[in-house]
C-alpha cells in the first residue's frame, strides 16, 4: 500500500466519525483552528517567506508571487473567513422534502456529507484553510494537494489545524496534506478510487483540463476563468472604464479577473480614451485584433488566435472590436469557459438579451466580474466557482 493509499484509508475512516459529528463539535474545532492560526501566525509567515523567496528565485512572475504571499492582514482575513463559516447554518441533517406516498412509504430527502473530498490546487496557501474549514463544517474530510510553490506554508498550516482538531476531540485525519507536491502524487490522487468520493481541481485551465481528462474518481470542475466584458454602444463609458480596471487590475491572478474585453465599434475610440489611463497604472499589455489596433495604435500589440482562449492570470488583456451585441454574445459563447461574463450598457433590452443568451455561471450587467464570489453573493464561503452543469453552478 502506497503512502497516499494509507492517507486515503485514514481519511475514509475519519469520514465515518465526522459524518455523525454535531454542529457544536464542528464549530468548536473550527474555533480552535481560528485561534491557533492567529496565535501562531509567525510560524506560518516564516514558512511562507521561504516559499516566496524560493518562488522569486525561480523567476515566478509578480502576479503569481502576489497570489502566493501571505501577510498579517491576509492571515487576519483567512481567520475571519473561518469565523464566517462558523456562523453559517449547518447543512448536514437538514430535510428538504418529506411526503407520504400512496403506498404508505414516507419519503424524505435529507442532506448528508459527500465523504472524502480531495482538492488539487496551485500556489494559493489561503485555499488550504478555506477548503479545510468548508469541508469540516459540511461534515466532509479533505485531502489537500497544493502546489510545490506553497509547500512549506501548507505543511505549517495543516499541522496547526490538525493540532486544533485533536484539541477539539476530532480525528486529525479529517484534514490532511499530500506531502509530495510532484505530478506523480497528483496523478495518484486522481485515481484514489475507494477512498476519494469527489475531486475538486482549483487552478489554471491546464490543471483543470488534465484532472477532468485523467481522473477516475468523480470530478467537479471549478475555476477555469476566461471572463469577458462587452462594452456596448449605449454604455456609460466612464463607468465601463472603471469596471474594466477593477476586473483586470484589482487582482489579475484570480479566476474571476477579466481576460478579454469586447468593444462595440461605434464607441471604441471614445472608450479607450477613458480606459487607457486607468490600465496604464499597471502597465497592462493589450493584445488587439486588427479593428482594435486602429484605435489603439502603438499602445497595443497584434493578438494571435491563441489569445482569445488564454487565461493570462497577469496584467495582459485581449482586446476585440465587435459590430454589435449579437457578435459579442456569439464570441463569448465560443471562447468563454462558462465562468463570469459582463455587459456594460444603459439599454435594458440589450442587457436582457445578454443575460438570456450568454452561457455562463455568472452573468452581469454593469458590474465587475470580480464579484463572482460566495461571500459577495451572500452564499457564505466557497470551495470554488463551478463552471459545469451537472451539480452546483457558480459559487459552490
Amino acid at each position: 500500500m502506497t503512502i497516499l493509499q494509507q492517507q486515503g484509508q485514514a481519511a475514509k475512516s475519519a469520514s465515518y466519525l465526522l459524518s455523525t459529528a454535531g454542529t457544536a463539535e464542528k464549530n468548536a474545532a473550527l474555533e480552535a483552528m481560528a485561534d491557533i492560526l492567529l496565535e501562531r501566525q509567525s510560524e506560518i509567515l516564516e514558512a511562507n517567506a521561504e516559499d516566496a523567496a524560493a518562488a522569486k528565485e525561480a523567476g515566478t512572475r509578480p502576479a503569481m508571487l502576489d497570489r502566493l504571499t501571505l501577510t498579517p492582514e491576509r492571515m487576519a482575513g483567512i481567520v475571519d473567513g473561518i469565523r464566517q463559516i462558523i456562523a453559517l447554518p449547518d447543512p448536514i441533517g437538514r430535510v428538504d422534502k418529506m411526503e407520504t406516498r400512496p403506498n404508505g412509504l414516507i419519503i424524505g430527502r435529507r442532506r448528508v456529507p459527500l465523504g472524502v473530498v480531495a482538492i488539487i490546487y496551485e500556489a494559493r496557501p489561503n485555499v488550504t484553510v478555506d477548503a479545510a474549514a468548508l469541508c469540516l463544517k459540511s461534515g466532509n474530510v479533505c485531502i489537500l494537494r497544493g502546489g510545490r510553490e506553497a509547500i512549506r506554508s501548507n505543511r505549517c498550516m495543516v499541522a496547526l489545524m490538525q493540532e486544533a482538531l485533536i484539541k477539539a476531540g476530532l480525528p486529525k485525519d479529517c484534514i490532511s496534506l499530500v506531502q509530495d507536491p510532484s505530478r506523480e502524487s497528483a496523478h495518484e490522487l486522481m485515481h484514489l478510487d475507494g477512498y476519494v468520493d469527489v475531486l475538486i481541481p482549483r487552478g489554471g485551465a491546464g490543471l483543470i483540463r488534465t484532472v477532468s481528462k485523467e481522473a477516475s474518481v468523480p470530478v467537479i470542475r471549478t475555476g477555469e476563468g476566461i471572463c469577458h466584458i462587452y462594452v456596448d454602444s449605449e454604455a456609460d463609458l466612464g463607468m465601463a472604464a472603471q469596471i474594466l480596471y477593477n476586473a483586470k487590475c484589482s487582482r489579475p491572478s484570480v479566476c474571476n479577473a477579466v481576460e478579454c474585453v469586447l468593444v462595440q465599434e461605434d464607441i471604441a475610440e471614445a472608450f479607450w480614451e477613458k480606459a487607457l489611463p486607468l490600465l496604464g497604472r499597471h502597465h497592462v499589455q493589450l493584445r488587439a485584433d486588427e479593428r482594435a489596433l486602429e484605435a489603439l495604435g502603438s499602445q497595443a500589440v497584434p493578438a494571435s488566435e491563441e489569445d482569445w482562449d488564454t487565461e493570462y492570470g497577469d496584467y495582459i488583456l485581449a482586446v476585440r472590436t465587435v459590430r454589435d451585441t449579437e457578435e459579442a454574445i456569439a464570441f463569448i459563447n465560443a471562447h468563454g469557459t462558462g465562468h463570469s461574463e459582463c455587459i456594460v450598457t444603459a439599454n435594458y433590452f440589450k442587457a436582457q438579451r445578454f443575460l438570456n443568451a450568454v452561457d455562463a455561471a455568472a452573468v452581469y450587467v454593469n458590474a465587475s466580474t470580480r464579484f463572482t464570489d460566495g461571500g459577495e453573493f451572500g452564499l457564505g464561503a466557497e470551495i470554488g466557482i463551478s463552471t459545469q452543469k451537472m451539480h452546483a453552478r457558480g459559487p459552490m
